[in-house]
């Protein structure tokens, strides 16, 4: 498994960040690593997402930040470019994988098929994103599909909650989980940051 992958396994929780504003990305890096958890997925779904990595990549180097809602090629390159660490895709799109590994980043492409599955073993994968998770059979489903895909590990996201994490956490096949409870868009609207703390906190005594 990729190390970045098994950073990922120690952490448990992937903070999943969606943000308008890149002034706020470094106090809310600041209020994860606060609360214990050194990472973040910042999804591409809004124009702020490659300032906002590149903010914290330079302000916390130390810091697990990938990329997330990675749609193709450009985007890749974009995150890469701002610093992201890792790339984290909703489904499983062959050419942009291929794309990130010949840029020597490891990305983790949604699945929520065994015949995606497959397609992610074609491609040399060990760990792919479960996604959506809830939506798509939760832990039930993703038991049925790791039984007989005995190598692969997975990242479920989707619906994940402080009433749900552990039953994710429990299934031998997940590395960890995202989730994005501890950093709802209101927070970082608001500029909540000591709540995220409290909350991200809160996921890690959860989890650990």
């Amino acid at each position: 498994m990729h190390p970045i992958f098994e950073k990922l396994q120690t952490l448990r929780i992937v903070p999943v960040i969606v943000i308008h504003d890149a002034a706020k990305a470094v106090p809310l890096a600041k209020a994860l690593c606060d609360g214990g958890l050194p990472c973040a997925e910042v999804t591409f779904r809004t124009a702020a997402a490659a300032d906002a990595i590149r903010a914290i990549a330079k302000e916390f180097p130390e810091m697990l930040v990938g990329a997330g809602t990675v749609l193709n090629a450009k985007q890749a390159d974009e995150a890469i470019e701002a610093g992201a660490k890792f790339l984290v895709a909703p489904g499983l799109n062959p050419e942009t994988v291929r794309h990130a590994r010949s840029k020597g980043v490891p990305m983790l492409p949604g699945v929520c098929t065994p015949s995606e599955i497959e397609l992610g073993l074609s491609l040399g994968l060990e760990v792919l994103k479960f996604f959506p998770a809830e939506q798509a059979g939760g832990t039930i489903m993703l038991k049925a599909l790791s039984a007989p895909y005995v190598n692969m590990r997975f990242v479920p996201t989707g619906g994940l909650t402080p009433a749900n994490v552990n039953d994710y956490l429990s299934i031998k096949s997940v590395v960890a989980c995202g989730g994005s409870w501890m950093v709802k868009d209101e927070l970082i609207a608001s500029g909540d940051f000591a709540k995220i703390t409290e909350l991200t906190r809160e996921a890690v005594a959860l989890a650990g």
